[in-house]
């Protein structure tokens, strides 16, 4: 599943640089080009959070602890947060003038999300709003594990459902709640019929996102129970790309997240069935898992690379040439992603992500049979 990680972070790479980085002097080009890739910046932050919960329930430690679990979420994701928003205030400040003020104070805090304003959410490196989200779902993580660990089997399927059903009533929701006059006005987003609350509610608002983050962890409980699904991972994907080529058709609060929040859970949780049987994969190979690993500074850097490549650079190019420039920034990405990770957040995460307790701990089981216990400390800690 880590090797599925790069091909999510490309997809957002491809959706920042052909609808927002203006690298193409052919229109019709960058229109057919968009029009492809449109909903795929928003499926794949879908795929993201519901991997997350996916991933931080599978591997739940028998030893783990609440305060071992938050210790090693904020050394995962604070040290790369805190380099790369500091380059973007002093690249923001240098380049383009940009001040520094309270709002850039909360970006580095990871509390500009719950702000209902998207200058404010998207301030210094935009890409960061989504690690806001992510820090709520860390912080609520060991309660949310110790109610979902205690739904009985038969249950789980049903309990999947009803959150797909909630992130399909958020976009109702967002339409419901007055929004205030100042926020009221249209969003940027190209494609998308929104106004800025709508945007703001359905996709940046904390609490909002974090149905997806626990639909993940649902389904690694299904999958750690042993119950399976008459579908291949070929058979999920053709569903996703289904349903990707419908997304247009709906309304533009609901192609933030709805339409492809199922799809996704198929696809993440064929591929889990298909980890715990071993069987291989391309995803699985070593080129794919190093991309995997490096996927969270790509994440954080790719933004700022198209950004001020482009004001480096200050020109567009026709499509071939522009497909090309993309490519050489994708691979400048690349290195200085790989530069972060070996520099900064592996070397933070084998100091201070783990006690010798927890690097000694044994990981639960994903495979037992239906019905036995899993005993954690986390569970232990809640009674």
């Amino acid at each position: 599943m880590t090797g599925t990680r790069f091909l999510a972070v490309m997809t957002v790479f491809l959706y920042h640089a052909i609808l927002y980085g203006g690298f193409f002097s052919s229109a019709p080009a960058q229109g057919l080009l968009g029009t492809v890739i449109a909903s795929g910046g928003f499926a794949s932050v879908v795929f993201f959070f519901v991997l997350s919960g996916f991933v931080l329930s599978w591997s739940v430690r028998e030893t783990d602890t609440i305060r071992g679990f938050w210790r090693r979420r904020v050394a995962k994701i604070f040290p790369n947060h805190l380099v790369t928003t500091a380059a973007a205030f002093i690249l923001g400040a240098v380049v383009v003038g940009t001040s520094v003020d309270f709002s850039s104070v909360i970006n580095f805090a990871l509390l500009h999300s719950w702000v209902p304003d998207l200058a404010i959410a998207f301030r210094g490196n935009l890409i960061s709003w989504s690690l806001s989200c992510e820090l709520l779902f860390y912080l609520a993580f060991p309660f949310l594990f110790m109610l979902v660990r205690r739904v009985p089997e038969h249950r789980l399927w049903l309990l999947a459902g009803g959150l797909v059903a909630g992130v399909w009533l958020m976009p109702l929701l967002a339409s419901v709640i007055p929004p205030t006059s100042a926020l009221a006005s249209a969003a940027v987003t190209p494609g998308l019929d929104l106004t800025m609350w709508q945007h703001w509610f359905v996709s940046v608002f904390p609490p909002v996102r974090m149905i997806e983050f626990v639909l993940g962890m649902v389904l690694a409980q299904i999958v750690r129970t042993g119950r399976t699904l008459p579908l291949s991972i070929g058979g999920a994907t053709a569903i996703a790309i289904a349903m990707y080529a419908l997304t247009p058709l709906f309304p533009g609060p609901y192609r933030i997240a709805a339409t492809m929040v199922a799809p996704i859970g198929l696809i993440l949780f064929t591929l889990a069935t298909a980890d715990v049987a071993a069987r291989p994969s391309w995803f699985s190979s070593r080129v794919m898992i190093f991309l995997g690993e490096i996927t969270f500074a790509f994440y954080l850097l790719h933004w700022l690379v198209l950004d001020y490549g482009h004001r480096l650079l200050g020109t567009t190019w026709s499509t071939p040439a522009a497909l090309g420039v993309l490519a050489l920034l994708c691979l400048t990405t690349v290195a200085l992603s790989s530069a972060l990770y070996f520099g900064v957040e592996r070397p933070i995460m084998s100091r201070f992500g783990s006690s010798r307790r927890a690097r000694l701990a044994k990981v639960i089981p994903i495979t037992k049979p239906a019905g036995a216990p899993q005993p954690s400390s986390i569970d232990r800690l809640a009674g």
